[in-house]
């Protein structure tokens, strides 16, 4: 029980001491005797909250960024009016900040043996589960004095999935497949290169692509074309160990390699390759196989979506060994990683030649726009220093690449901006040449 504004108001109008006693609690207000009757009365009259039926639907899923409208039907089984006030309580990052009070309150009135729907709107501002809290309801008698109080719990989760923002570069890029695919056709055979067709040698053409059987059944020179082999494998790797955990702006390397794997998997997956998916750290974060193109962008986001960075250094050796057994047979081994030097000298290159030897591989990087603007800033003394560590910070960071290079690797260090667009273009160049 609890004692409204109003009824405090007309307390301290009154005249007469009525003593209040509530569970735990006593006190004195200063009322009148008709005050106190008609507050006794309003209580009596407050419809009772632990007796309310409370239950959930809506929305269980909803990408970073966008709404998600969880209804909650309130029942009221007793004889009396439900006049009340409910907040639906969410974690913090449910709603933008500032929204919440607005969000999370409702006011409903409910007649005896009647339903009613309120629906809270969440906006979350991060990956991951968001779980339903306590709902606190407030009821009110026909004036307004008094008020009954209860809390019910009544579960419900909202998996906010990654907001894949790279989805715009998709139709470009299955324009460059659907030209790579149909009518361009590579002269020189490679790894995942099949055979197209024949046709007329044209000045400039790789002798080696000279068909000399067909050549001398015709009158002219003939040529082999070769068209990129489709059901290939693809094996994504997310490193989800500390360096994933940098913020680049105003979210972690982790999201941003998530967009790029998004965009990646969903190109591959129209041009007829299979691809899977592997977190590591120092154990299997999330593991994704099998998926048939139709179901793999979902079984994608909803991977992703609880992921987090783990303050821990990746084990190389473990992730090596891990994605070997994952990709038994040659593969398109697409490591999202840091090009940070410590890391990569000390963990990556060790097991590097287990991978190369087996698989094709390609690393692929976060780079932080902030250090490229610091690079370039002049102006005075501590804008020197600045771009002085900054040009250090990028010097180290190219001969990491050029190690890796050297071992056979193709490497993309992007902003999170570029990179999903510069994954996808070394993704064709790879295919192209026939290295898949």
């Amino acid at each position: 029980m609890a004692l409204t504004g109003r009824a405090a108001l007309l307390a301290a109008l009154g005249s007469l001491p009525v003593g209040i006693w509530d569970a735990g609690w006593t006190g004195v207000l200063a009322v009148n005797a008709p005050l106190a009757v008609a507050c006794a009365c309003d209580y009596a009259l407050a419809a009772p909250v632990r007796r309310l039926g409370l239950t959930r639907s809506g929305d269980t899923s909803v990408r970073l960024g966008e709404t998600a409208d969880v209804t909650l039907t309130v029942t009221n089984p007793s004889r009396r009016v439900l006049r009340a006030r409910l907040r639906d309580a969410w974690p913090p990052s449910s709603w933008q900040p500032g929204t919440e009070t607005v969000a999370s309150r409702h006011q409903v009135t409910v007649p005896s043996g009647e339903r009613r729907r309120v629906t809270t709107r969440l906006r979350p501002t991060r990956r991951g589960d968001r779980h339903a809290d306590r709902i606190t309801v407030r009821s009110y008698g026909p004036l307004g004095l008094f008020s009954r109080q209860g809390t019910h719990k009544v579960p419900w989760t909202v998996r906010v999935l990654p907001p894949f923002t790279s989805r715009k570069h998709l139709p470009s890029k299955l324009a460059r497949l659907r030209e790579l695919d149909g009518r361009t056709s590579v002269l020189t055979r490679g790894e995942g290169t099949e055979f197209d067709s024949l046709r007329e040698y044209v000045p400039g053409d790789d002798t080696r692509s000279i068909d000399w059987r067909a050549t001398a059944r015709q009158s002219t020179v003939a040529v082999r074309t070769w068209r990129p082999e489709r059901d290939r494998h693809i094996l994504i790797v997310l490193d989800t160990g500390r360096t994933s955990a940098g913020r680049v702006g105003d979210a972690p390397r982790l999201d941003a390699a998530m967009d790029a794997a998004l965009l990646l998997a969903a190109l591959a997956s129209r041009a007829g390759d299979r691809v899977d998916l592997l977190a590591y750290d120092r154990r299997v974060r999330a593991l994704v196989q099998g998926r048939t193109a139709g179901h793999l962008l979902p079984s994608l986001v909803n991977a992703m979506a609880a992921l987090e960075p783990e303050l821990v250094e990746t084990d190389a050796r473990g992730l090596a060994a891990t994605a070997l057994r994952t990709a038994p047979r040659r593969s398109l081994l697409v490591l999202l990683t840091s090009l940070d030097a410590a890391p990569v000298e000390e963990g990556l290159l060790p097991v590097l030649p287990q991978l190369t030897q087996r698989h094709t591989v390609l690393v692929a990087s976060v780079a932080d726009p902030h250090v490229t603007r610091m690079a370039a800033a002049r102006g005075n003394t501590e804008a020197v220093y600045e771009a002085a560590a900054a040009a250090q910070s990028q010097t180290e960071r190219h001969r990491t690449a050029e190690q890796l290079r050297r071992q056979g690797v193709t490497v993309v260090d992007a902003t999170p901006e570029e990179l999903p667009p510069a994954l996808a273009d070394a993704y064709l160049a790879l295919k192209s040449a026939g290295r898949l």
